[in-house]
């Protein structure tokens, strides 16, 4: 017997699939047929609603929303006051808040009434972010003020539910609401929550651990740490490069550029690493990087070399993406953690199968093992471009080289910043704590301190002699050394905003892949008829979080130059030739599938229906 039998047995043993008498036509498209005069609902399509309903409520609890569970039904209290107690969410004082629907409108709003108390207050003091009902009948008034405040609805709906209520539900479950469906609901919700406040608070420690820089020397705290001063130079106030071509050659010369070519994004589920996903005009990560570099080597004639430091379970992957490279003027070298001897060109292989850390000192122990900084240094390299994360925005820049080699640099930190902050000076002192760090993680370090100023984009830049010192040192015994102690002239460079776009989720696909944005000589570039500089804010629901998905969905990216917001739920496939504008809302019902016709224009919209493109 299948999972799927064993599931819906389940379902079939609570009655779920019993409708009443009465079968709307807007809901026939969940009903089997008539037995006995009932409409029997289709157990398939309530366990495709069950789980989208499920999905929606995980990711909503992801980022710590306010959930409301609304119950007038005495013979489900038990159930409720259950789940509310396991969910955390049950308190004695406030149990009549789980039975009271609605007050939403005017939550804000104490409700008062004569009696012996002076004052009762019913309703949250904050509109939840999602309301979840299973006696849907009694509670329309509840789900037309969700409605007004544009708060979703989770609620079990029958056979009969009236139209009007039935459309502002966000995500229908049909199912009779009988107290074994309830109690079989309500338990998935629960085991739901309480999975991702688990995995929430592992994500959180993790974070605790990550956001913490590598232990100091001589046993200083993480505090005194933060409070090292950093120099940031701004982007625009470096000196250009030599006027002599010739000079600006032997500088270029002397540099190499490294992409660490590990970050697989799981989340999007690629097929292969992230730099070797489409970007923008046909162009992945690794191409605009190699056209960057072919368009310095062919302006001045120079030969500054790729290395890509690859894990075993992508290099395959990567030499895919190279093979359109084998006649370009770039030369291209794979590495692999723990390679011994010279430099091995594309195509070669190794028989070890270890994997690299991504940390700064790691890094470096990485290049050295391999005996990658010696060969370097014999052929006349003394800085290398370190590139870890997947940037796509990322510019090889050759003035900031210039700045470092005339200023004698060790070590450069590429910085952005932060949106709230957006002040930066030819020269200004940050603290060290005044930085984001891991970049990937950022969102969530922003979430708990808001003090940031700046953001690491991962990028750095270090001399080769620097490092090799930093190797051979003694303290690199230590298991987690600081890299601030060890160089001697540490600084950061401010590059723009526009020079930080990190590959994090298929929202950042559609946008880069769209009109908003081309890509000329490797370089990224919004598109000048965009006249708000904020970019739209997307939403994909989780029918888009795999990339061959998001693929499958789109006839063609959506033109979206004048749009601000995209949010998408539900079964939902785009044609060609479309055009999104202002707000606009597209939401399938769960168990149906809506398609967007070619060439349509969508301006501030909510679609929830074909009929109402």
């Amino acid at each position: 017997m299948t999972i799927h039998s064993i599931v819906i047995q389940k379902l079939l043993s609570t009655n779920a699939q019993v409708g009443r008498r009465v079968a709307a036509h807007h809901f026939k498209g969940y009903t089997y047929g008539f037995r006995n005069k009932m409409a029997i609902i289709d157990s398939d399509k309530t366990l495709i609603c069950m789980r989208s309903a499920f999905n929606f409520i995980a990711s909503l609890a992801r980022h710590n929303a306010r959930f409301m569970f609304i119950n007038t039904n005495p013979l489900f209290d038990d159930i409720f006051q259950l789940m509310t107690k396991k969910v955390g969410s049950y308190s004695t004082s406030t149990s009549s808040l789980w039975r009271t629907g609605g007050f939403l409108t005017n939550s804000y709003s104490p409700k008062k009434f004569r009696s012996r108390n002076k004052k009762l207050v019913f309703g949250p003091t904050q509109p939840p972010d999602c309301i979840v009902i299973v006696d849907t009948d009694r509670k329309s008034t509840v789900i037309n003020e969700a409605f007004k405040l544009q708060i979703p609805v989770v609620a079990l709906v029958d056979s009969a539910m009236p139209l009007d209520v039935y459309s502002r539900i966000a995500y229908p479950v049909p199912a009779n609401d009988s107290v074994q469906f309830v109690y079989l609901f309500c338990n998935l919700i629960t085991k739901t929550l309480l999975h991702e406040k688990s995995a929430a608070a592992a994500a959180a420690a993790n974070l605790i651990i990550d956001s913490r820089e590598e232990a100091p020397r001589k046993g200083k705290s993480k505090s005194d740490l933060d409070n090292v001063d950093i120099i940031v130079v701004s982007n625009d106030s470096l000196a250009p490069l030599p006027e002599d071509t010739e000079e600006t050659r032997k500088l270029l010369d002397k540099f190499v550029v490294l992409k660490f070519n590990g970050a697989q994004g799981r989340n999007m589920d690629p097929d292969g690493p992230k730099s070797a996903i489409n970007i923008s005009d046909g162009q992945t990560f690794l191409d605009m990087i190699i056209n960057q570099i072919e368009m310095l080597n062919s302006k001045y004639g120079c030969r500054v070399p790729l290395l890509l430091f690859d894990k075993n379970d992508i290099r395959d992957s990567s030499l895919k993406v190279l093979e359109k490279y084998s006649k370009s003027s770039v030369e291209v070298h794979t590495l692999k953690p723990g390679e011994s001897g010279e430099l091995k060109l594309s195509g070669e292989h190794s028989s070890k199968e270890e994997m690299h850390p991504f940390d700064d000192v790691e890094v470096f122990r990485s290049l050295m093992t391999g005996g990658t900084i010696d060969s370097l240094l014999s052929q006349g390299k003394e800085y290398i471009l370190v590139l870890k994360s997947d940037n796509v925005a990322t510019i090889v820049d050759p003035n900031i080289l210039n700045h470092l080699m005339i200023n004698d640099i060790e070590y450069c930190m590429e910085v952005t910043p932060n949106q709230s902050f957006n002040l930066i000076l030819p020269t200004m002192k940050f603290k060290l704590g005044e930085i984001a760090r891991n970049q990937d993680k950022n969102n969530d370090v922003l979430k708990l301190k808001n003090n940031f100023k700046l953001i690491d984009t991962t990028n750095m830049w270090v001399s080769l002699r620097a490092m090799k010192r930093f190797l051979d040192a003694d303290e690199l015994k230590q298991e987690k050394p600081s890299i601030f102690k060890f160089f001697d002239n540490v600084i950061g460079v401010s590059v723009p905003q526009s020079g930080f776009f990190p590959l994090d989720a298929t929202s950042d696909l559609l946008l880069l892949q769209s009109d908003l944005y081309t890509c000329r000589e490797g370089v990224l570039t919004r598109n000048p008829a965009r006249t708000n500089h904020l970019n739209p804010v997307i939403d994909l629901g989780p029918e888009f979080e795999k990339v061959g998905d998001f693929q499958s969905r789109f006839k063609s990216i959506p033109s979206i130059i004048e749009l601000d917001s995209l949010r998408v739920r539900g079964d939902v496939w785009f044609g060609t030739n479309i055009t999104l504008k202002g707000r606009v809302t597209i939401s399938a019902k769960p168990g149906l599938k809506l398609e967007i016709p070619d060439g349509v224009t969508i301006e501030n919209k909510e679609i929830n229906d074909p009929a109402d493109i």
